[in-house]
């Protein structure tokens, strides 16, 4: 609903400030020469470009080819053989990027270039054709996947853009893990002498220095009390023990870890364990409010867990807030390779148009659609083989609105 409710608002702030979409269909052609008509469609399908008694079809051809500008000649209506003419089509891009596709003669009675016409085809046309000595041009918009909205508009519907240029894309493998006690920072209070516990001074959950005392006990023995004191600083994890009840020689009383560093331990099925070494970036994740904490893998352990026949790879966490706890689920991401890219663009700028995938690129207030060749990728962005030039100002946020107006104005694959 609220998806429904940002576009019929974007729309009616577009239709306020009278910057609706534009696209290839329902615009008012001009050409220079007489009667020039570039809006009527030829038996090839192609554009009608007429100056007087001379006609150019113009397309582009791209039925199973590479896109590519072809054309036929036509006096008073009947076709003319090709050889008596030539035909140039300059191309001006947004951003005012230009190019030129020139149309020869071809053995089948049509003019063709060489060269490929790039999606998407979306330009300001001049076709200028030379025909029995004589030189007549034309020119006309056709524009495809593009729309133009206000920079206010823009703001206030928090469209966002950036420029595109180099990224990191990060292998990464997702794990789930355990949080346990370091191993040497568990430490038990345990009694000296048997007797009965006279006194307890310590809780579950109690932090405690080293040397504190935690339990008075009288000595069968001596017939007089001692003091049970903490072996180390940190948290009563257990105490096995009540007040009246006999304590065996050497019985624990207390358990007492430091809990200041846990081990993650992370279990890794398969394949993935091959991947991992010591010194890759770990990022534990806190179930329980999702708090995150950056750590380094330590080391892979030679065995495999029991239960699960998962390799556990093992990373130390400093647990400065006290809220990671031994015995909690977490999950990480194991980041096992970085590599630098030419261009990325994050994954919130990626859209679905046509067959495409695309994002939208801003000139001024133009929005205009960009189909693009993607490479690696992983949880946050996508690395761009072609399709966009450094520094393109590409739609990051709110991407969808620029498609959904874009799709609203009628934009078509129009030639």
């Amino acid at each position: 609903m609220k998806l429904r409710l940002t576009i019929a608002l974007l729309a009616l702030a577009l239709a306020g400030c009278g910057t609706s979409g534009t696209s290839g269909a329902g615009h008012e052609h001009t050409a220079e020469g007489d009667h020039a008509d570039v809006d009527a469609r030829g038996e090839h399908g192609g554009r009608l470009l007429r100056q007087d008694d001379i006609t150019v079809e113009l397309a582009i051809a791209e039925d199973g080819t590479p896109p590519k500008y072809e054309a036929w000649l036509y006096r008073d209506d009947k076709p003319l053989p090709a050889t008596v003419g030539e035909v140039d089509v300059a191309l001006t891009r947004l951003g005012n990027v230009r190019e030129t596709h020139a149309l020869r003669a071809r053995a089948d009675g049509r003019l063709m270039a060489d060269s490929i016409v790039g999606e998407p085809h979306s330009f300001d046309v001049v076709v200028t054709a030379r025909i029995d000595g004589r030189t007549l041009r034309w020119n006309f918009p056709s524009y495809e996947g593009r729309t133009v909205i206000a920079a206010d508009v823009a703001r206030q519907s928090g469209i966002r853009v950036a420029k595109a240029g180099p990224g990191v894309i990060a292998d990464e493998h997702e794990v789930q893990g355990l949080l346990t006690p370091v191993e040497g920072r568990v430490a038990s209070a345990m009694a000296r002498f048997p007797g009965p516990i006279r006194a307890l001074l310590a809780n579950v959950g109690d932090a405690v220095r080293a040397g504190q005392p935690l339990a008075s006990i009288e000595s069968n023995l001596s017939l007089s009390q001692y003091t049970i004191a903490a072996p180390i600083s940190g948290v009563v994890l257990s105490r096995n023990a009540a007040v009246g009840a006999v304590a065996g020689e050497g019985a624990p009383l207390f358990e007492i870890a430091d809990l200041s560093t846990l081990w993650v331990d992370l279990h890794v099925f398969g394949a993935d364990a091959t991947h991992l070494s010591a010194g890759v970036p770990v990022t534990v994740t806190r179930m329980s409010d999702g708090v995150q904490a950056q750590t380094t893998l330590e080391r892979v352990l030679p065995g495999t867990a029991t239960a699960s026949q998962s390799t556990v790879a093992r990373a130390t966490l400093d647990n400065a807030d006290d809220l990671w706890r031994p015995g909690s689920a977490v999950s990480a991401k194991v980041t096992v390779a970085r590599q630098p890219v030419a261009m990325a663009v994050p994954l919130s700028a990626l859209q679905r148009f046509r067959d495409w995938d695309v994002v939208f690129v801003r000139v001024g207030d133009t929005y205009e659609v960009r189909p693009l060749e993607l490479g690696r990728r992983d949880a946050t962005q996508v690395e761009v083989l072609s399709g966009l030039r450094a520094g393109d100002e590409v739609v990051i946020e709110q991407s969808y609105l620029v498609k959904a107006d874009i799709e609203k104005s009628g934009a078509s694959h129009d030639h």
